[in-house]
């Protein structure tokens, strides 16, 4: 028997001979070739970055979003297929309303991300069903502090410091692990972001891209928010200028 994917592979509930699911294997080959998704969770709060490929010089800037709030304390940036990414928002949007109505208080960011983990790993059970193509990292700010969070198209969640996903995660994982996150603030955090941002995109210099941020934390009243136009002109001005000191 061999276990190259054939035949184990036209199902999600198929186990192959070594235990492996190739239906949630290529899920995760669906996100390492999307753009990079990255979080910062530092002193004062978290940073969302996105490096969205521009696929048409006709799209509108702004446009299709990777970064969507869940609550207002809550974002989450995905890398993978947009529309999954946008139905797993919708359903994390709804499990944190449905936790404010019954308890009558903001959503923990871990119980939203628990519920969200919990539903993407139901979609690895079934052969009715695909996994997702997709992975989100959540990150929010509540009582307890600032949390990050990754959810694997597996169903899988781990807690970050700091975190990466999509196809330059690698060179980001590397350069966000020099970083002393426990020491920066919101605001030298995405400075930081698009630095790393537009150095991972440096290896598809022929594609155009977007870069999306959002924060949440001290400077923005613990609300999940849009990084104002200056501060993010200003981090894309000192991320070409690394760029061109790394270089």
């Amino acid at each position: 028997m061999t276990s190259i994917g054939t035949g184990y592979d036209l199902s999600a509930s198929t186990y192959s001979p070594d235990g492996r699911i190739f239906q949630v294997e290529y899920a995760n080959k669906a996100v390492e070739n999307s753009g990079t998704a990255i979080g910062l969770r530092v002193k004062d709060g978290i940073v969302l970055a996105v490096e969205k490929i521009i696929h048409s010089k006709l799209l509108v800037p702004d446009a299709n979003r990777r970064i969507q709030s869940i609550d207002k304390h809550i974002g989450l940036a995905t890398s993978g297929f947009q529309a999954d990414g946008r139905h797993l928002a919708s359903h994390a949007r709804g499990e944190a309303t449905s936790y404010r109505e019954w308890y009558r208080s903001p959503a923990p960011v871990k119980e939203v991300v628990s519920r969200l983990s919990m539903y993407v790993q139901a979609y690895t059970l079934y052969s009715s069903v695909r996994p997702f193509g997709v992975s989100t990292i959540v990150g929010g700010v509540d009582n307890a502090g600032p949390h990050l969070f990754v959810v694997e198209p597996s169903g899988v969640a781990y807690g970050y410091h700091g975190a990466a996903v999509g196809k330059g995660r690698q060179l980001a994982k590397t350069e966000i692990e020099k970083l002393k996150l426990v020491e920066l603030s919101t605001r030298e955090a995405v400075v930081e972001a698009a630095r790393i941002i537009y150095l991972v995109h440096d290896d598809q210099k022929e594609k155009e891209f977007e870069l999306e941020m959002t924060w949440i934390g001290d400077e923005t009243n613990g609300l999940h928010l849009p990084v104002p136009k200056d501060l993010h002109t200003e981090a894309e001005r000192k991320a070409k200028d690394a760029l061109e000191n790394f270089e």
